[in-house]
């Protein structure tokens, strides 16, 4: 399955065999879950827990949300709730002789209440079948969209990815003279704290703390983490999370080389620069990324 993006929009219009025509929008952004947000007629709330089940099959991740709007050929007439206009006109009366006040109700008030005017004839199985067809298109639709997104996206994040290789790649070159600079440092320092030490001691000392400064671990994790990214990316479908927590981790690896370079004169402050170059990448492919399903 293609990579998607969450954001796109599709609308299709149809009617039922019993002459109801409605449009069927559908409106989908960003989002860590799948939220969906139902606009729909009165009295459709057995059809609105069927559209609900067929958005949680189809659609992964996003806030969708769905509008249903209805027009009734000119055959099918509207009625008022006769109850609850009665009841109005009934109460506002009652309200006005015990009050004394002059006044008589006011229809366009009441009819904007909710349930005041209805369809004359009641929603059937046949308007909920072609209503769910209808959804089953507006989907493909919609997919078809956030398809197109996706590849955008996709070309985005392996440009993204292809820079950031080649920035790790910099800074692997790198690495020796670093370790030899830090084991300098490190020689150095322990020489102007302790006097008259044994020299073989402060070469030992040093040479285990610049070991636990080399980048080669962070390294290694930096390249298995974009090569997974590019396999995910080749393998498709719903990858936003995954490619998300990858990032997290690359992120991390970034951090962890420019703690362990800063202060180290010479080749390191290359090295400094491009890890902050990584992070630029890595926060741009998040960007991205956030979008994706």
């Amino acid at each position: 399955m293609p990579i998607r993006s969450m954001t796109g929009f599709a609308q299709v219009k149809s009617s039922s065999s019993d002459g109801v025509s409605f449009t069927l929008s559908l409106k989908s952004v960003n989002h860590r879950f799948l939220d969906t947000q139902l606009r729909m007629p009165p009295d459709t709330d057995e059809l609105e827990m069927k559209v609900r089940r067929v958005l949680k099959e189809k659609l992964a991740r996003g806030h969708v949300d769905v509008t249903l709007n209805i027009e009734r050929s000119s055959g099918n007439g509207v009625e008022f709730n006769r109850d609850l206009v009665a009841g109005y006109v009934t109460a506002f009366r009652k309200a006005a002789s015990e009050f004394g006040t002059v006044g008589e109700p006011d229809l366009n008030a009441v009819f904007r209440l909710p349930g005041a005017l209805g369809a004359s004839a009641p929603l059937d199985g046949t308007f909920a079948a072609s209503v769910l067809a209808g959804l089953d298109e507006a989907i493909h639709k919609l997919n078809v969209m956030r398809e197109q997104e996706g590849q955008s996206i996709e070309a985005e994040l392996r440009r993204r990815l292809a820079a950031l290789d080649i920035v790790t790649q910099e800074v692997a070159k790198l690495r020796a003279a670093v370790s030899r600079a830090y084991l300098e440092k490190v020689k150095t320092r322990m020489q102007e704290l302790v006097e008259n030490a044994d020299e073989d001691r402060i070469l030992q000392e040093a040479a285990i703390l610049a070991e636990r400064s080399d980048i080669q671990e962070e390294l290694v994790r930096l390249e298995n983490h974009i090569q997974h990214f590019g396999t995910l990316l080749d393998q498709g479908g719903e990858v936003g999370k995954k490619l998300d927590f990858l990032l997290q981790e690359l992120n991390r690896e970034a951090n962890t080389l420019l703690s362990k370079t800063s202060g180290v004169a010479g080749d390191a402050i290359h090295i400094t620069e491009l890890g902050l170059q990584m992070k630029s990448e890595i926060e741009k492919c998040r960007e991205q990324v956030q979008n994706l399903e």
